[in-house]
């Protein structure tokens, strides 16, 4: 098995879990359940087009920073501009909580992005629940019948849908309901980064949909380059994450790029 499979297989066990606690009836009562939710679509264009991320470890790099408190974090990033927050909810690989989007729900005005492998509708309640805004599909771990099913659920529910692919074949998990196509520069299967493949894949893309670099941007030629490429908004955490001050250092890299 590789490392996503074996994310998959937890994340099987980890619903079955939760469902056994607390039914989506229960989830519907939560305080963030019925509040109106941002949208991505319009901060991407109004702010830096950044969607910055809240991530302590990840199977691939270990432990990035524990040392920082989301709070301290998103409040800077939207300081300093992001268009949205994304923030992992997996425990056991990435070391995330719903508690670190609850911390912060009540005091940041930009969408959050609920970063977590989704493969059951039950999340998506979560989601809401916790009062994330955006919700995220990864093709590689779905059916294209799936997504098409999971993303009719989440607009029901006032969230707005991310569908991550890295291949070709992946192309076709891609409908004319989704909100945003992001193209991994990371292959999740086995780690690898290539910014040029990530390329080729976003102009086979629908023309009228907005595209999103994610991972694996790892200085300012990178997002140059992907910025020239014409993609419509970037996903980075290990950039930031990985300094002393996350939220400062996204600040340094905004006035750089003069974003």
């Amino acid at each position: 098995m590789n490392i996503l499979d074996k994310i998959i297989e937890r994340k099987k066990q980890e619903v079955t879990e939760a469902k056994s606690k607390i039914s989506i009836e229960q989830l519907k009562d939560s305080e963030f359940f019925g509040r109106p939710t941002l949208s991505l679509k319009k901060t991407l264009k109004s702010k830096s087009g950044i969607i910055t991320e809240f991530k302590r470890q990840s199977p691939s790099k270990g432990i990035i920073n524990n040392k920082v408190s989301p709070l301290e974090v998103v409040s800077q990033y939207e300081k300093f501009g992001a268009s949205a927050v994304s923030i992992l909810t997996d425990k056991y690989f990435f070391g995330g909580s719903f508690e670190d989007i609850l911390s912060v729900r009540n005091h940041i005005n930009i969408p959050i992005l609920r970063k977590d492998f989704m493969i059951d509708e039950y999340q998506f309640y979560e989601a809401k629940s916790i009062g994330a805004d955006v919700v995220l599909l990864i093709a590689s771990c779905l059916s294209p019948t799936q997504v098409s099913e999971f993303t009719e659920l989440a607009h029901s529910l006032d969230l707005e849908v991310l569908l991550e692919i890295h291949s070709e074949e992946e192309l076709k998990h891609i409908n004319k309901n989704v909100d945003f196509v992001g193209i991994n520069n990371r292959n999740l299967k086995d780690f690898k980064v290539d910014l040029q493949h990530s390329v080729d894949l976003k102009n086979q893309l629908p023309k009228d949909i907005f595209s999103i670099a994610e991972s694996g941007i790892y200085n300012e030629e990178d997002f140059i380059f992907l910025k020239e490429k014409g993609f419509d908004g970037f996903l980075m955490g290990e950039y930031f994450m990985k300094n002393e001050n996350p939220g400062e250092k996204f600040g340094e890299f905004v006035s750089k790029m003069r974003i």
